[in-house]
């Protein structure tokens, strides 16, 4: 009797401590975001006031066009291979897979609140489409610093979480440049703030109708006089025009995304990695340039965070009601749905065999605060909001 009693206790203490050290991880790299978000906040606060707007803008620009590609180079073109990219497929697969059913439980939530016209669309955007590029990455930093992680080596830790994250940013720039701005795009009134601005009708060229000239929304195609010998590279030159427009690819071909595919194509080429990504490579100087300048990404992106609550989330047209709601289906209702998809492949086999990481990051995509760069499109106050949303999570 006294045996079974000694291996209860410590069956009991040994489940004890294992849900202090699960408490642990899931709450320590949260106090350190909020640590860092709350200096940020201190530093641009009108007593100290040493990091104002315009210093926020362009330390945000700075994360955006350097430290973050520098980042996502050093981190993925390491870390990927031509097999691994192949291995990894169900990355993008899993961002289209939650901006879906995303974007499904959007829809419901909106049709039960039905938000003030004309942000029906925006809160569907809202609840379906969340952060999986800058929170994931600065999570991870904060998670893998600890050497008792439950991901193994630090080092190793670091690299494969931002490779995994780095590797679905391109498909998240793609539905965020195509989807999110069709859907956020503005009414037929020109503008979101309706009722404050009223867009001029362009009158007619005589004064004395009264009438509203009616303009076609596409303008008349003038006859083109071309030469025979110039009409097929016209033709050809207006084809790629189009469809270089229809594709949006000047705005989906921003910095973080240009670097993600150069670390994809010169890591997955064995001669172009051992010159320049590996240790001993000739040109590694460039790779390790990159990973000083990308470790002061999660810092900067944090003090600029903490640094955009100063002014709290302003007023906002939308109503508590409906910012509610998408608190509550962003962080709660989402998030099942999406560990049910990555349960299930799990279980299907498309998963790597024994990767926690590769499975913690198909749920951090699952489970990320909206997106603040699918509000782009909205009034500035409705930014902040999204802000203080992504740094409560």
């Amino acid at each position: 009797m006294d045996r079974i009693l000694l291996e209860v206790m410590a069956e009991t203490q040994a489940q004890g401590e294992s849900v202090l050290a699960t408490m642990k991880f899931a709450v320590l790299p949260i106090a350190k975001v909020f640590t860092m978000c709350f200096l940020g906040f201190l530093m641009a606060s009108k007593y100290v006031n040493i990091l104002p707007a315009s210093g926020r803008k362009l330390l945000n620009g700075l994360v955006f066009s350097l430290l973050l590609p520098c980042l996502i180079f050093s981190q993925l073109g390491r870390a990927v291979t031509l097999q691994k990219m192949l291995e990894w497929w169900f990355i993008p697969v899993n961002v289209i897979l939650a901006s879906i059913s995303g974007s499904i439980i959007g829809l419901l939530v909106a049709s039960v609140v039905r938000p003030p016209y004309p942000f029906f669309k925006f809160t569907i955007v809202q609840i379906g489409i969340g952060n999986i590029g800058n929170v994931p990455l600065v999570l991870i930093a904060a998670l893998c610093r600890d050497s008792s992680n439950p991901f193994g080596d630090s080092e190793k830790c670091s690299q494969d979480g931002n490779a995994y994250i780095s590797f679905g940013q391109w498909v998240g720039a793609i539905i965020l440049y195509t989807y999110v701005f069709q859907m956020l795009a503005p009414p037929p009134e020109g503008t979101f703030d309706i009722g404050e601005r009223i867009l001029p009708v362009k009158g007619n060229a005589n004064a004395d109708s009264g009438t509203p000239e009616q303009v076609p929304l596409l303008p008349e195609e003038e006859p083109e006089t071309t030469d025979s010998n110039n009409s097929k590279h016209g033709k050809i030159r207006s084809c790629l025009a189009y469809v270089y427009h229809k594709l949006k690819l000047k705005q989906i071909l921003q910095p973080p995304i240009i670097a993600s595919i150069f670390a994809m194509v010169i890591g997955s080429v064995p001669f172009l990695k051992r010159l320049v990504l590996t240790d001993d490579a000739p040109l590694f100087f460039f790779t390790d340039s990159c990973i000083i300048l990308g470790e002061a990404m999660i810092p900067c992106i944090l003090l600029a965070l903490g640094g955009n609550l100063v002014d709290g989330p302003g007023s906002s047209k939308l109503g508590w009601r409906t910012t509610a709601a998408i608190v509550f289906g962003r962080l709660v209702l989402v998030p099942p749905a999406g560990l049910g998809i990555v349960m299930l492949a799990d279980k299907l086999g498309f998963l790597p065999p024994g990767d926690k990481m590769f499975r913690f990051v198909l749920l951090l995509q699952h489970t990320m605060p909206t997106s603040v760069l699918s509000g782009n499109s909205i009034a500035p106050h409705l930014q902040k909001l999204l802000l203080m949303l992504a740094d409560t999570s």
